[in-house]
């Protein structure tokens, strides 16, 4: 049969489904949460309404909040045979491998089936987004020798992930910019991480796995790795004097090779999460000391803008989200796990979404290999 559709490597701009949960606008700029937009969610919103607008549908009023923050807190603990299977990993492994085993073990405590059930299929997404964040920490305190911190419930989703991480409750300018940086990384319309929990769930595989082939996919350094190479290049620039920020600058795009944290898939203007982080770091900064590498990113934007402003390279959500993370006290391997914490609401999100009129994803290819060879048996060959 003749090939009729053309190859689109990536897919890039292929859709592969209908969705109401995020919006992305590119060439304007507007990223929105069904609907509303981002800017206006990270203003007013805890992390915790965010998730119900993700997996309900609708902003909760006071009285429906309440239960579902009361229902979140429930769901953070993790059992001890989980703590155990972490406790027999490697000290070395990275903190995204540890995840996924985690997020697979917690598959093994709970049954039921998501599928014909509903209800059940919405508990489990909450039951993921609370505990994913303790398992994260809990395998950086494991790894270091340390016992975990048991989670507080008097501390709200992202004061509590801190808390967790080192036993110290964060300072409450630290904790915003947390819950903050959380409520931009919840969700992001198709892009690799999402599309291959769509593509997960659509087998009608459980959400433990959907969660798991998400994570795998986040791990990768062109998706969610990516803020964790924006630091070590920005440590790699010899001369932080605005000349020589320009000369680096220069040396790179002459040479084609990519600047992290520079230039995105879809937007064309500067990443909405970018300016809502740069800000929040601006009073981040202010608060708790400035730090030169900070400065350093500044200036790289400045330049950058007169260098490939013009065609549309801009910062992203990364470019940042690192430095950021980095002043909170997280390690740089937790960067990619912080954004799992954040993003896993969204995932799910979207596999609830395509539980409503499923259909398993079965793509077609272009056939490039050779045709009907004769095969030769093995004393011939």
């Amino acid at each position: 049969m003749a090939q009729t559709s053309p190859f689109v490597p990536g897919l890039a701009g292929i859709p592969c489904a209908k969705s109401a949960i995020g919006m992305v606008d590119g060439s304007a700029g507007k990223l929105q949460y069904r609907g509303y937009p981002i800017e206006d969610l990270a203003k007013a919103c805890s992390f915790e309404e965010v998730v119900y607008l993700l997996l309900l549908g609708e902003l909760p009023t006071e009285a429906q909040l309440a239960p579902f923050r009361d229902e979140m807190v429930r769901e953070r603990e993790i059992s001890f045979r989980a703590i155990d299977v972490f406790e027999r990993l490697p000290e070395r492994a990275h903190p995204m491998t540890a995840l996924t085993i985690g997020v697979s073990t917690l598959g093994t405590y709970y049954e039921g089936d998501h599928v014909e059930d509903l209800a059940l299929s919405r508990a489990i997404a909450v039951r993921l987004t609370a505990k994913v964040p303790t398992l994260v920490a809990a395998w950086h305190r494991i790894r270091q020798g340390k016992r975990p911190v048991p989670p507080r419930a008097d501390l709200g989703h992202a004061e509590n992930f801190l808390y967790m991480l080192d036993g110290e409750v964060p300072d409450p300018m630290a904790a915003h910019v947390a819950e903050v940086a959380l409520i931009l990384h919840a969700e992001h319309s198709m892009n690799a991480s999402t599309f291959a929990a769509r593509v997960t769930g659509s087998t009608l595989a459980d959400p433990y796995a959907v969660v798991a082939s998400a994570v795998g996919a986040l791990s990768g350094r062109l998706h969610g790795g990516a803020n964790e190479r924006v630091l070590d290049m920005l440590r790699a620039i010899p001369d932080p004097s605005p000349e020589g920020v320009r000369r680096w600058a220069e040396d790179r795009l002459a040479r084609h090779d990519k600047i992290m944290g520079f230039g995105h898939r879809v937007y064309k203007v500067k990443d909405p999460r970018a300016d809502i982080l740069q800000n929040l770091a601006t009073d981040l900064f202010a608060k708790l000391g400035r730090t030169p590498i900070y400065d350093l990113a500044v200036e790289l934007e400045g330049q950058m803008e007169k260098l490939v402003g013009h065609k549309g390279i801009y910062p992203n959500v990364d470019f940042y989200s690192g430095i950021v993370y980095e002043k909170l006290g997280i390690p740089v391997d937790l960067f990619t796990p912080v954004f799992a914490v954040a993003r896993v609401s969204g995932w799910l999100a979207h596999l609830l979404e395509q539980l409503e009129d499923n259909r398993i994803f079965r793509p077609s290819q272009i056939w490039v290999g050779e045709k009907d060879r004769t095969f030769v048996p093995m004393a011939e060959r």
